[in-house]
């Protein structure tokens, strides 16, 4: 019988070639299931939803589940049918109402057309139709007559009005709509060009370029201020998200960073308002961060950025990490390999979801209870779940995916656990992702910021934007106050023009009106 030139010729050698290939199979196989995750992180990226629901009929694993950067598509149009069927079919009462009263053609003027006779109303059927009227422009005319006294010939005259923009044309309504348009509404400058066009009136992109930057300039006191009760908190939630930026030299886009910071304290009970601060770099150096807080001094909840070590080495801030993202890495693995009962990421996803439960019941309460309901609900589960990751990591090989996700959650378990024992922590930091929402949906519609001083701009409309927002403001109608305001208000009041604080105004003056 003929012997092949490289067949093995003793069992060991035989036993060693046969390893070798197990080896490269088992390579293979988590490469394969690399690439798999890979896949599926970029297709929920491009045509994914963004909700990371877990099919469990018993579980409700997150209500409130954030967008990350990665994910920014719309709710699927089956939900939003059903959320439109459940709706309440009664229009708002504030809305005006106009009334149209139909008389039957063939009486009127004249009797009933049977017998002649008198005709008297038994009743009426009334219902409504919801209408829109197009927004529109509107010139405003300042005449100042000037007075001369016939006496001494002095001339009299009222000064000129200021405008938010120096001998610009733009009133402080049309300024509010152009930013909201273009930062809440994700409407690019040259689109709403078009739309203005239809109306007959022509704005070119560059004048609202121009009354964007001049607008921004104008509210730079106020955002500063923003930032100074941002941060002045105990604990504030930060996160970053890239945007694309015009590089004129290279005749591309480069990637710039914008950052939040989110002040939020109303889940641990508290009344003081929430804001959001929003700041652009060039890159995602960890410089940044440090520079933006560097008069912090707290609780600092974000995800496992290693930019924010240096920080926490410092001692004067303190890391408390996110439970979504160790939650995340589970989740794409579940997803990516079909979503298989029983499996272990499975129960990683059912064990996490234990956590948030308890959450849920004690959302609102003051600190000490939830500390007080931590350590008693959460503080086992959350034991239990640190040996079950530990015996399971022992059994994976180093190089896969799901030994990958465990160890991101174990190497910062100091960090995960620190809401346990706090009862000002959150859970995740959820708080600044949904910050970050309106700014991954707005560059879906506009390609690039055109150059640093633009990135700084948004980051300054995003800050007054999402905090009216936070604080159930219509942030169109914060900024049409506001920008109408401030060129005449004291710089050493500025904190007035703050949005909570533009809101118990406007209730005051209600409560006026009212009982005027």
């Amino acid at each position: 019988m003929h012997t092949p030139f490289n067949a093995p010729h003793t069992v060991d050698t035989l036993l060693r070639v046969v390893q070798a290939r197990d080896a490269e199979v088992t390579l293979l196989r988590l490469t394969i299931d690399k690439l798999t995750l890979q896949l599926l992180r970029a297709r929920r990226a491009q045509f994914g939803c963004s909700s990371e629901q877990f099919d469990d009929a018993q579980l409700t694993l997150i209500e409130e589940e954030p967008l990350d950067e990665h994910s920014t598509r719309e709710a699927p149009a089956k939900k939003l049918v059903a959320e439109a069927q459940r709706a309440d079919r009664h229009l708002p009462e504030h809305l005006p109402r106009e009334t149209l009263t139909h008389q039957p053609s063939t009486v009127v003027g004249c009797g009933c057309t049977t017998c002649g006779g008198r005709l008297r109303e038994i009743g009426r059927d009334v219902s409504e139709q919801l209408e829109y009227v197009p927004a529109r422009f509107k010139v405003i005319r300042h005449i100042r007559p000037k007075l001369a006294c016939v006496s001494c010939q002095t001339i009299f005259q009222a000064p000129a009005p200021s405008r938010p923009i120096q001998r610009g044309l733009a009133g402080a309504g049309l300024l509010a709509h152009v930013l909201v348009a273009k930062y809440c509404d994700h409407l690019p400058l040259y689109r709403q060009s078009v739309i203005y066009a239809r109306e007959g009136v022509a704005l070119e992109r560059s004048t609202m370029a121009d009354w964007v930057g001049q607008t921004s300039a104008l509210l730079d006191p106020l955002v500063a201020r923003l930032g100074r009760y941002t941060l002045d908190a105990a604990k504030v939630h930060a996160d970053d998200t890239p945007v694309a930026v015009l590089d004129p030299g290279r005749g591309k886009t480069r990637t710039a960073r914008l950052w939040v910071y989110v002040r939020d304290d109303r889940p641990a009970g508290s009344s003081d308002a929430p804001a959001a601060w929003f700041q652009y770099s060039p890159d995602r150096k960890g410089k940044w961060p440090r520079r933006h807080l560097d008069k912090f001094a707290g609780i600092l909840q974000a995800d496992g950025y290693a930019g924010y070590n240096q920080l926490y080495e410092q001692g004067r801030i303190v890391e408390a990490a996110c439970w979504a993202h160790a939650r995340r890495k589970f989740f794409d693995l579940y997803v990516a390999q079909g979503k298989p009962a029983g499996s272990v990421t499975e129960e990683a996803l059912q064990r996490i979801a234990e956590l948030y439960r308890v959450e849920a019941d004690i959302r609102g309460s003051p600190p000490q209870e939830r500390r007080r309901q931590r350590q008693a609900r959460a503080g086992p589960l959350l034991d239990e779940l640190h040996a079950w990751l530990s015996a399971t990591l022992s059994k994976l090989s180093a190089k896969s995916d799901l030994a990958k996700a465990i160890g991101y959650s174990l190497t910062r378990w100091q960090a995960l656990l620190r809401y346990r024992h706090d009862g000002r922590i959150e859970i995740d930091n959820n708080a600044a992702e949904r910050a970050l929402r309106g700014v991954a949906l707005g560059r879906k519609n506009y390609l690039f910021q055109g150059s640093d001083a633009g990135g700084e701009r948004a980051a300054a409309i995003y800050s007054l934007v999402e905090t009216a927002k936070l604080n159930g403001m219509d942030p169109e109608a914060y900024l049409r106050e506001v920008i109408g305001r401030i060129a005449e208000h004291p710089i050493n009041r500025i904190e007035e023009l703050l949005p909570w604080n533009v809101a118990q105004q406007w209730r005051d003056q209600e409560q006026e009106r009212l009982a005027a």
